[in-house]
């Protein structure tokens, strides 16, 4: 399908972080924008203002007359909609062209210069730095986050001028084998979404695939060490990165009064006295990885420091919600044991004298049944950890797969094990000194309450 043809877009799962972000660059356009999605929440309330047609019950005569022609119009959906979905069947057996999310942004690398950001973690707030740097800039771009950025307030950036775009690969159902990739960052390939891949080995292939989807000429920034084998066009030139080796890393780093400044080192120019607007230890690393690619595509060392310096971060990604003298509050997106193992180690080097306590709800029973020991291990760094129960998202229950797998293998100094309709009262009734919640399920949605509650103490 040609892009510059279509009228009107219909999105099955309009209300996806992901799924949105598309869903406004076909707004902007001035396009029919029309979707559905299972319910309605905070992001697709304001995608009705931004003027897209949204229902949430699943009726084919809800689809408006400006999607009923295959010719101009284009359907994107999600893997979360269920093959039997009627309006699904609709499309599919009256000759419209159904893609998923991925197809779409497939398209978009084909027509921009792509700067794409993979990995098991980390691509998300790796890619959201990158992009505010790059739209701070002379360069300028447009960007498609997994993450709603503090900077904007949406997950999607638009530019009228810059031929760039920056695209969060997700390596979930393989959707980052449709992209055509100018350059790309691989932050990490730690196992995930076994479910889907069987085996680590077939994870990795993955990967490998992807950075033969480079277009000759891009670059690949991928982190020291990961067990991958990159496999590159002759024509694509490969950098390394880390935290402290590597063709791109950093140096002098100091952390002292609540924030942190560091050294970047490049082969290209090194920018000195760098300091992080969002101050956390494991940003470090993700700003020389954002660094490095805003600098292979044009950004000066002055518009990489206030880049950086500008940064405020991405919703539930070690997101602060109260932070004072008597209380620490924030939630965090982490869910891989990885992540956990970095959330939590930042959380120690920050607070080392503090009590910390985590609030975690695993996500996914295999997720949970393959990786149990390493959740445990991770999230025993903490002082205090509060299991619930699983969240399954898309999965049905795996028997002898709870939480009780993992609170089995903690071995911080207390646990224990609530469900999440029980949290509130906790809250209430503790008063925590550091507390975190954990996870990537809907424990979220009582943040704002307990924001509330510890606020109040």
């Amino acid at each position: 399908m040609d892009i510059k043809e279509i009228k009107s877009v219909y999105f099955l799962g309009a209300g996806g972080i992901g799924m949105s972000a598309i869903a406004r660059y076909f707004l902007h356009k001035g396009l029919v924008v029309a979707g559905y999605d299972k319910t309605p929440s905070a992001l697709t309330h304001r995608l009705e203002q931004e003027g897209m047609l949204l229902h949430y019950d699943e009726n084919i005569d809800e689809i408006p007359h400006a999607c009923r022609n295959p010719q101009v119009c284009m359907v994107v959906y999600t893997p979360a909609i269920p093959e039997s979905h009627m309006e699904l069947q609709y499309f599919k057996s009256n000759g419209f062209e159904v893609l998923k999310r991925a197809q779409v942004l497939g398209l978009l690398t084909r027509t921009h210069r792509g700067l794409c950001f993979a990995g098991t973690h980390g691509k998300t707030t790796t890619s959201t730095m990158c992009a505010h740097i790059m739209h701070q800039s002379h360069v300028d771009c447009n960007a498609f986050l997994g993450g709603i950025s503090k900077n904007y307030g949406s997950n999607y950036i638009l530019s009228d001028t810059s031929d760039y775009i920056v695209i969060e690969a997700d390596e979930f159902d393989r959707s980052f084998h449709w992209l055509r990739p100018w350059m790309s960052v691989i932050t990490s390939t730690d196992p995930d979404h076994l479910d889907i891949y069987g085996t680590k080995e077939a994870y990795l292939e993955s990967f490998r695939h992807y950075t033969t989807l480079i277009k000759p000429g891009g670059a690949l920034i991928i982190h020291e060490g990961l067990e991958m084998q990159e496999d590159v066009n002759n024509e694509v030139r490969v950098f390394r990165y880390s935290l402290n080796g590597g063709d791109f890393h950093a140096e002098n780093i100091k952390i002292e009064n609540g924030t942190i400044t560091f050294d970047f080192i490049s082969p290209i120019e090194n920018v000195t006295q760098v300091e992080l607007g969002h101050p956390i230890p494991i940003n470090v690393e993700n700003a020389v990885a954002a660094m490095a690619m805003a600098q292979l595509n044009g950004c000066t060392a002055e518009e990489l420091r206030y880049g950086m310096s500008t940064y405020k971060g991405v919703d539930r990604r070690f997101d602060f919600k109260v932070n004072n003298e008597r209380h620490v509050f924030l939630s965090d997106y982490a869910h891989h044991p990885k992540e956990i193992y970095q959330s939590a180690k930042s959380l120690r080097e920050l607070y080392h004298d503090r009590h910390v306590t985590a609030i975690f709800q695993p996500h996914l029973y295999t997720r949970t049944r393959d990786f149990y020991k390493e959740f445990a291990e991770a999230l025993s760094q903490l002082d205090e950890v509060i299991l619930c129960d699983i969240y399954p998202a898309r999965e049905a229950p795996i028997p002898g797969v709870t939480s009780a797998l993992i609170y089995n293998e903690l071995t911080c100094k207390e646990k224990s094990m609530i469900h999440k309709e029980d949290v509130i009262d906790l809250v209430k009734k503790r008063d925590f000194d550091v507390l975190v919640v954990l996870g990537a399920g809907d424990l979220d949605n009582y943040v704002p309450q307990m924001t509330k509650i510890i606020e109040n103490k």
